[in-house]
């Protein structure tokens, strides 16, 4: 049974500023795509939470039934330095200062963003294109929107011609720009002499004779313009229109300006019905940025090994801590934010982990259908995982009194509440289980807690309560809670 028939999802559309029914093109089928890394450098914690929301979108999605194409592509050509279309490409740059081969430096980048993104337990996109392997398709795009009339070639360059397709057009329809601001508040820059205006943009440069990534084209030996490449690989992979374009709130302009420009120019019709964007990650509430050392890489988040926090923290409890906030919302990344979000996330397994010893009862006192409801509907409710969150906890509570025998649910509705947490606890956040179950364990932590749950329990027998507490207080103290309950004591660790 395809679930998306039984639920009414709304998306913040970028493009019409408001949350909008979702209603795909084609009935059961979505096509996505996101905008993915120029690999010339280790993947961005800020990159990794906006592809970390995409995930998150993408396994709902696939939840509810949908057949969903998901298209993130790797750009490892033509990414200038300056959105001017002026310095070097970016990965061109590095390779020179490394003295290797760029595909070398494109190379140990995608290695170590599919590493980065396999840790965090990321599912693969349907297909992962690469700018390179498109160049045929950017060419052949260029003609048409030359055709077109909306670009121009000068000495072997070629440019969106932005006034030309503004007067029939509206270019700054996604970033709610005019025109006019961007001529008023544009500076004469070096390098754009060949433009008409500062504001058009490259589909098309000539490569300089140093210039070390370059393909003929019928204007010249050269490379492809940034904003050309999405435009290229989403419309072959996903069509002339598609469901879901996304990417981070800073590519909004000029990049996905550009690429409707681009789409609309070339054949006609705007590419995308609902334009999402994630918003930025700061570091100690400010952003993150490496010429003033306020940055951390994913391996030093997971290691531990940097100067901003106490200890290291596990994939899933990052995951756990992405979530716990809209991706539309910006995310400081704080120590203590972490270590409340690792205290959230061993509850929260702590109940998941007691799922297997509920006993089911005859009759239910507690209304696991309009729960489970309330668990779709802050998914549909553009994707909000902080009230799914909430919901979670709600369930922990549930589960924690049909322990202790304040509530009861029969068969039925015991196995909804399972199959409905895991859902959304795995399938849906990603997360993993990374606690053990509560005094399951067989290591010599486990029986020496349990030796001394067993001393609490004859000082308890013996009405010593002073040793019972004392016992309970220095465990707590050590990380280690004692929880009492019908069936005895369990314990848990921090």
């Amino acid at each position: 049974m395809e679930l998306y028939k039984h639920q009414n999802i709304k998306i913040y559309n970028s493009l019409t500023g408001e949350k909008d029914n979702f209603k795909p093109i084609n009935e059961g089928y979505i096509g996505m795509y996101v905008c993915g890394p120029t690999v010339y450098s280790n993947v961005h914690l800020g990159n990794v939470r906006t592809f970390m929301s995409f995930d998150v979108i993408f396994r709902y999605l696939k939840h509810l039934g949908f057949k969903v194409r998901y298209v993130r592509n790797i750009t490892d050509a033509g990414h200038l330095e300056n959105d001017a279309d002026v310095g070097e490409d970016k990965i061109t740059k590095k390779a020179r200062l490394e003295e290797i081969e760029p595909m070398e430096v494109v190379q140990r980048y995608t290695v170590d963003f599919h590493n980065i993104l396999n840790t965090f337990n990321f599912l693969p996109p349907s297909i992962e294109p690469t700018a390179t392997g498109h160049i045929i398709e950017q060419i052949e795009l260029i003609k048409t929107i030359i055709d077109n009339g909306f670009a121009y070639e000068v000495n072997g360059s070629v440019y969106f011609d932005v006034h030309k397709y503004d007067e029939t057009n509206n270019y700054g329809v996604l970033s709610k720009r005019k025109l006019e601001d961007l001529i008023h508040n544009t500076r004469a820059l070096d390098g754009q002499s060949d433009k008409k205006n500062p504001q058009d943009f490259a589909l098309w440069k000539k490569a300089e004779p140093t210039h070390i990534m370059r393909w003929p084209s019928p204007w010249s030996d050269g490379f492809p313009g940034w904003h050309l490449e999405c435009t290229a690989m989403s419309t072959k992979y996903l069509g002339d229109q598609f469901d879901i374009h996304g990417g981070g709130m800073d590519l909004k302009f000029p990049h996905h300006e550009c690429e409707i420009a681009q789409n609309q120019a070339a054949l006609g019709k705007s590419p995308v019905n609902y334009w999402m964007h994630a918003n930025m990650l700061e570091l100690n509430g400010q952003r993150m940025s490496k010429s003033t050392g306020n940055t951390v890489n994913p391996d030093e988040l997971l290691s531990g090994n940097n100067k901003f926090f106490s200890k290291a923290y596990t994939p899933s409890v990052i995951r756990f801590f992405v979530a716990q906030s809209s991706y539309r919302s910006i995310l400081d990344l704080t120590d203590d934010g972490l270590l409340a979000s690792e205290k959230g996330y061993n509850r929260l397994m702590d109940g998941v982990n007691q799922l297997d010893h509920l006993k089911a009862s005859k009759t239910s006192t507690l209304d696991i259908a309009t729960w489970k409801q309330k668990c779709y509907d802050a998914m549909n409710d553009d994707f909000n995982t902080p009230i799914v969150i909430a919901n979670l906890f709600e369930a922990v509570k549930y589960i924690n009194q049909i322990k202790e025998g304040s509530a009861t649910l029969n068969a039925t509705d015991l196995e909804y509440l399972k199959t409905t947490i895991h859902a959304f606890v795995y399938d849906i956040l990603g997360l993993k289980n990374d606690k053990t179950e509560a005094g399951a364990g067989t290591d010599k932590l486990s029986g020496a807690v349990q030796l001394l749950i067993k001393l609490r329990q004859e000082a308890r027998v013996n009405k010593d309560f002073a040793l019972s507490d004392q016992i309970r207080d220095e465990l707590a103290e050590a990380g280690i809670q004692l929880k009492d309950g019908k069936d005895g004591t369990t314990f848990t660790t921090n």
